[in-house]
């Protein structure tokens, strides 16, 4: 199969409005994701039924259930109900996806932290609270920074799947230049260097993060 090379370099500027739409689907998807896993997170360690019940329910039924499902489930069912478009659709179901993930890893990041600390804090006349601000979360988040590296990049890839919406990214401009110039390899290669591209700042990046906030030391 001949594989032409030059026309990377030719159609890569069609792909800069897509490449910007994946960028800005990951961005909100994980802003959202990063609220709701926090938030689940507190309410999952809670000692109150009525608090942990309903976020282990939540967990249990996102992790349970493919990210297509959830993405077909809110367009088809809420766009006729509250009206969304398909961009809302997806930062919403990438969200709530992410969402579950990130509270696990909070949740985890959390009950990793001596519970001496918060035990001291309380004695020195904290409330539970501020005990949580200012002593707990800072350590929980730095333990936290690895596995959400690992999330966020997922994210990033797992924002191919808006294409089944008609979200215009990476993938879906792929696939309409190649039903055009019967180029499919080339504008599948084009689409990869930029998921690759991503996924090598985002790693450079969160890299960058563990070495400023000293995560092994504090994992230690």
């Amino acid at each position: 199969m001949y594989f032409d090379y030059t026309a990377l370099a030719k159609y890569l500027p069609f792909f800069l409005p897509a490449a910007w739409m994946t960028i800005k689907v990951t961005t909100m998807g994980i802003l959202l994701g990063m609220g709701l896993g926090l938030g689940t997170a507190f309410l999952r360690i809670s000692e109150k039924p009525v608090f942990y019940l309903p976020a282990r329910a939540y967990i249990y039924l996102i992790r349970g259930t493919p990210l297509l499902l959830q993405l077909l489930f809110i367009y088809f069912g809420l766009r006729s109900v509250a009206g969304f478009d398909a961009l809302t659709s997806a930062t919403l179901a990438l969200g709530i996806h992410n969402g579950a993930y990130i509270a696990e890893i909070f949740r985890g990041a959390i009950v990793s932290v001596s519970g001496g600390q918060m035990e001291a804090a309380r004695s020195l006349g904290m409330s539970y609270r501020r005990a949580m601000v200012r002593i707990v979360l800072p350590q929980a988040f730095k333990r936290a920074i690895p596995a959400l590296g690992n999330q966020f990049i997922i994210a990033l890839k797992d924002s191919s799947l808006a294409s089944t919406i008609t979200i215009n990214e990476l993938l879906l401009k792929s696939q309409q230049l190649a039903s055009s110039n019967f180029m499919m390899m080339e504008m599948l290669t084009i689409a990869a260097l930029f998921y690759l591209l991503y996924t090598a700042i985002f790693s450079k990046t969160f890299s960058f993060i563990e070495s400023r906030l000293d995560v092994d030391g504090v994992q230690a």
